[in-house]
């Protein structure tokens, strides 16, 4: 039975925030060929996508401290429509920071605790251009979250 992975993610086309993306679905990849990934800009991805999910990997820049205007907008479209449907749902977080990222994070786990989602990752906060160590970090929550719903730990 094949396993659904979501990649929700804002952020600018070819930015910081993409090639953290890319990292993380080259993880997933590497990790296990048996997952079905759907890779969603945070404006596309919808209601329907997180019922869809086995698990969901957000990723956002950051801005002004925040989230991403097009993630909130994600969380504000489908909070009522999946609100008691998804509450366990495996999750993990990218984000790429002109700050310290740690604003973002909290706003984002503050939300999803709406959500009742489990953290299975701890969240990675990349600070400036990615480097290849914050790549291969990404590539890693890919590989976590595609290991854990290949092996139906989560």
């Amino acid at each position: 039975m094949s396993r659904h992975l979501l990649i929700v993610y804002g952020g600018h086309p070819g930015g910081r925030t993409e090639k953290l993306r890319i990292a993380v679905t080259d993880g997933i990849r590497e990790a296990a060929t048996d997952i079905d990934v759907r890779e969603l800009r945070a404006l596309d991805a919808g209601a329907d996508d997180l019922l869809w999910a086995n698990a969901v990997i957000l990723g956002t820049p950051e801005h002004f401290g925040y989230m991403s205007g097009a993630l909130k907008d994600f969380f504000d479209r489908t909070f009522y429509p999946c609100e008691n449907r998804t509450a366990g749902l495996p999750w993990g977080l990218f984000i790429s920071a002109g700050n310290d990222g740690t604003g973002t994070r909290a706003a984002v786990e503050r939300i999803v605790s709406g959500y009742r989602w489990k953290s299975v990752t701890e969240p990675i906060i990349v600070v400036g251009e990615p480097d290849a160590a914050a790549l291969d970090r990404c590539r890693e929550l890919g590989a976590t979250l595609a290991a854990g719903l290949a092996a139906e730990i989560f």
